[in-house]
């Protein structure tokens, strides 16, 4: 059976929908009961015993009652099991949600998004049929046949002991085919996730991809992908189909035997018809809960391969700090010190940062240069917390980094990344991103000091322009701007600036340099720094090679050393 322990811990915040769900399609088993008794009694009285119309109106109005009381229970049974899988939807969406968001940047580069993205919307969709069908199925299939087995046995034993019997066969086909089903519905759920992963990479490169020629081609690698999807949903819905066609089979021969052994007896004198019929009516309806397992079954499979996905990346452990977290807040002015930091990525696998010591004093600036790889982003995402030092300790005025809390700790941090992220929404709402309650005139204020107001105010909607997904409508400078004014809105006391001006002409970097000179005044800053023109401002400068640090000081003296921070001026002529 399709049966995941973690999926059955989510249903336990519902249990009370579970609950009603079971009971009311329990209910329409014994209103399916009632209805047979019924019917069998009006056909019996009407046309055996030629009852009346006035004898028979309170039969017929009985099982009036009782079909639209079945009717009801059918009803309010969906209801409720929708009602259950949106709920569980939606908690195992934000959990979900919030644990990759928790896993931070450094985890989700390392995935496809757009296999991410699929997980998180069509793999939580999967779900719904497990939880609204499956699930409450698996338990009606086997309260609602042993119901009629209770009302068949004390009047037709027989017909009781053929039903009981025959009863196993459907499941026991149902689990043969099954296995054969659950591989191809692992594979068919992870060519999904391919297919989706691989056309978001073609949208989001297209511009690249048009510009090299290579566009046609990978409308073919996209019809390839599709055609292979194809193949893995038809593989599944053969099995389902042959599923179909074995339950419906076995069902309806199962129904024929008890139909010929409760026929026979009633020829020959040893059954009345009353309970014949009665029987024969029950027939079906005992193998249709069964039956609809089988249906739901694959429903069920759908679900538990979406499942492994779900729970792999929740299952996934977050960065964890060693040091227990402290209620006050991270103070004003930074003194961070960088005590023998080591951090390998890939689980050990891939060292960044070995043993790498430096201080950031209160109100200075500090660049990290080095070669590409070198381990400067590893540095800004240890300060960021979005991983945590495999050995060594970061401390914030003697106080453990991982003391505080990540969340309160990134409060008192700006970023400006050298790609910085725009979202698809207006000018105004991706500067309020740096302080989400500012209001107008303070972003007025942060745009002004990044020069972004300027080319704002020329366009149609200014500050209510919509950016476009990524920023697609504006140019690297004039993202790079609004990312600045993001960090000016803030006002954080730590300042990471990872080539906060490049992209930018030099008319306009000359502006920015000014403005940021004036945001750095009074606070703790890193530059992540590639130009000269960027190094110059920083009270130390700290090279770095293959995650050490090999030089410290400032330009001239640097310079005057001959070691690797000369050699990359010479070599980059001017940038490093």
């Amino acid at each position: 059976m399709n049966i995941d322990k973690r999926l059955l811990s989510e249903a336990k915040a519902v249990r009370v929908g579970f609950i009603l769900t079971i009971t009311l399609g329990f209910l329409g088993g014994v209103a399916t009961v009632l209805q047979a008794r019924y019917v069998s009694d009006i056909v019996n009285d009407a046309f055996l015993e030629h009852a009346t119309l006035v004898r028979l109106q309170p039969l017929f109005l009985i099982l009036l009652l009782v079909i639209g009381a079945r009717s009801l229970f059918i009803w309010g049974g969906n209801i409720a099991a929708n009602s259950v899988a949106g709920t569980v939807k939606q908690t195992l969406r934000e959990k979900l949600f919030a644990h990759i968001v928790a896993l931070g940047p450094t985890y989700a580069s390392g995935e496809r998004t757009g296999e991410l993205t699929n997980t998180v919307v069509e793999g939580i969709e999967e779900l719904n049929a497990y939880f609204s069908q499956y699930l409450p199925q698996l338990v009606l299939a086997a309260l609602v046949p042993l119901t009629v087995l209770f009302f068949v046995f004390p009047r037709d034993p027989l017909s009781g002991l053929v039903l009981l019997l025959t009863a196993p066969l459907i499941p026991v086909f149902m689990v043969l085919i099954g296995y054969l089903a659950d591989a191809l519905t692992k594979r068919q759920w992870r060519s999904l996730s391919r297919m989706s992963a691989h056309f978001l990479d073609m949208l989001q490169g297209l511009t690249t991809l048009k510009i090299l020629g290579r566009s046609r081609e990978q409308i073919d690698t996209i019809a390839e992908i599709s055609d292979r999807f194809r193949h893995t949903t038809l593989s599944v819905l053969r099995v389902a189909f042959l599923s179909a066609l074995v339950l419906e089979l076995v069902a309806t021969i199962s129904t024929a035997v008890v139909a010929v052994e409760v026929g026979l007896r009633l020829l020959y004198g040893h059954m009345v018809f009353r309970e014949a019929f009665f029987v024969l009516l029950l027939a079906p309806e005992f193998y249709l809960p069964l039956r609809m397992l089988g249906t739901r079954f694959h429903a069920g499979m759908s679900g538990v391969a979406a499942a492994k996905r779900i729970f792999e990346i929740l299952e996934t452990p977050l960065p964890v700090s060693v040091f227990p977290a402290v209620n006050d807040a991270p103070p004003l002015r930074m003194d961070i010190h960088f005590q023998n930091v080591y951090f390998a990525y890939e689980g050990g696998g891939r060292p960044a940062l070995q043993g790498v010591s430096f201080r950031i004093p209160p109100g200075e600036k500090v660049a990290l240069v080095g070669p590409t790889g070198a381990g400067k982003s590893s540095i800004a995402h240890l300060l960021l917390r979005f991983i945590e030092p495999d050995q060594g300790e970061i401390s914030v005025n003697g106080v453990p980094l991982g003391a505080f809390r990540a969340d309160v700790w990134r409060q008192r941090v700006a970023w400006v990344p050298q790609r910085p992220y725009l979202f698809h929404d207006s000018v105004v709402a991706n500067i309020r991103v740096g302080r989400p309650y500012a209001n107008r005139a303070e972003v007025l204020r942060a745009a002004r000091l990044a020069h972004v107001h300027e080319f704002v105010a020329s366009l149609p909607a200014g500050y209510d322009t919509i950016i476009g997904e990524q920023g697609t409508r504006f140019s690297g400078g004039q993202a790079q701007r609004i990312a600045l004014a993001r960090a000016f809105l803030k006002n954080a006391p730590l300042l990471i600036l990872d080539e906060a001006t490049s992209n930018l002409d030099p008319e306009i970097e000359a502006l920015v340099q000014e403005a940021t000179s004036s945001l750095m005044e009074g606070r703790s800053v890193l530059i992540i720094a590639h130009h000269l023109s960027t190094i110059y401002q920083a009270d130390q400068i700290v090279v770095l090679n293959r995650g050490r640090v090999v030089e410290s000081g400032q330009h001239a003296a640097l310079l005057r050393r001959g070691g690797l921070y000369q050699q990359l001026v010479t070599a980059y002529g001017g940038g490093v």
